[in-house]
């Protein structure tokens, strides 16, 4: 899996400053279609949808539900970046919800001192990941998919298949039951996740230094970056980020089950291979990642209230994840025939 920013189809600032406005247009198209898309979607399911789409009860929804999305997404991306891919996203925070549950139901521990313990065993497992992939060499797909398969074996050894329930404090509630300004919390979660992310990765050494890991891993060692590290560092921050999004989910859901949480791992893969097609083309990045998820959101939403049946939203997902990879591919080939 390559990272990279692709020349072929991000216009320099002298390319653009000779041409028209319609020329300009045309140009920045590959850049920002996917975010003009999901502008036209949401215009187009607000005139089709007047009394339920551009509803502050229907944006409430969006948020809410996507929000855990959009998080594994974000931590899928990170790494993404560094030409890897992290397949426990969907896998731990099936284990993670419940033990942030049982731990308070079962052990009597206090809820800030569990979620503590979740995040520290998510930062663990994203540290284990990073040790089969930079130390074991393994495959990151063969050793992600074999760690998680574990974390949800785990999780059904745990439960026995019963669902884990009990009264839970109410600051554990409101980890994701709090609105702010009318809106449910996870979302400002996600928009300051966001916002850091996107400082590190565009502003940072880190983020240079992941970017030209995924670009070339060899130039990147002959050039001094130690890839070892900051390999494992990406895995361990996306299983930190895991952890979190099923802290969430237990507080969401507020019961612990086994048969929950897999499903997020289609999407958050799907969020995260859109963002590599807009805002930076070829190179995984964080606003795009946010817009893929966007029209995710948007496009299951509208099509649901427009009367689509159950098998639209895993059928809408699949068929974005194989365009996501078709322009992601043609991205790369742009790239390189511009450079030949």
């Amino acid at each position: 899996m390559q990272s990279i920013e692709s020349d072929a189809l991000e216009p320099t600032k002298s390319e653009m400053r000779g041409l028209s406005l319609g020329a300009r247009l045309i140009r920045l198209a590959p850049v920002y279609g996917l975010v003009i898309l999901t502008v036209g979607l949401a215009l187009l399911f607000s005139i089709l949808l007047p009394n339920t789409f551009p509803t502050l009860l229907n944006l409430r929804a969006i948020i809410s539900d996507k929000a855990i999305i959009a998080l594994l997404s974000l931590a899928a991306m990170i790494p993404m970046a560094a030409g890897r891919i992290d397949l426990t996203v969907g896998y731990g925070i099936v284990l993670w919800h419940i033990l942030a549950i049982s731990l308070q139901t079962i052990f009597g521990i206090p809820w800030p001192i569990a979620v503590m313990i979740v995040l520290l065993l998510g930062a663990f497992v994203g540290l284990l990941n990073g040790l089969l992939v930079e130390v074991a060499k393994i495959d990151a797909f063969i050793a992600t998919l074999g760690t998680g398969t574990v974390l949800y074996a785990l999780a059904l050894w745990h439960t026995g298949g019963r669902q884990i329930v009990g009264v839970l404090p109410d600051g554990f509630y409101a980890i994701n039951g709090t609105f702010v300004f009318g809106l449910p919390i996870t979302g400002f979660y996600v928009l300051a996740i966001t916002i850091v992310m996107w400082l590190v990765l565009e502003y940072t050494p880190v983020g240079r230094y992941l970017y030209a890991i995924g670009a070339n891993p060899r130039a990147a060692e002959l050039n001094g970056i130690p890839t070892r590290k900051f390999v494992m560092g990406a895995f361990v921050t996306s299983g930190l980020m895991t952890a979190l999004a099923g802290v969430i989910l237990a507080s969401k859901l507020r019961i612990g089950q086994a048969s929950v949480g897999l499903e997020y791992l289609l999407p958050a893969l799907v969020g995260a291979f859109l963002g590599s097609t807009t805002i930076k083309p070829g190179r995984v990045n964080v606003w795009g990642t946010i817009v893929g998820v966007a029209i995710l959101a948007i496009g299951i939403s509208g099509i649901q209230q427009i009367g689509g049946s159950f098998w639209v939203e895993p059928m809408f997902n699949g068929v974005t994840l194989l365009v996501a990879i078709g322009i992601a591919g043609y991205a790369q080939r742009r790239k390189g025939a511009a450079r030949k």
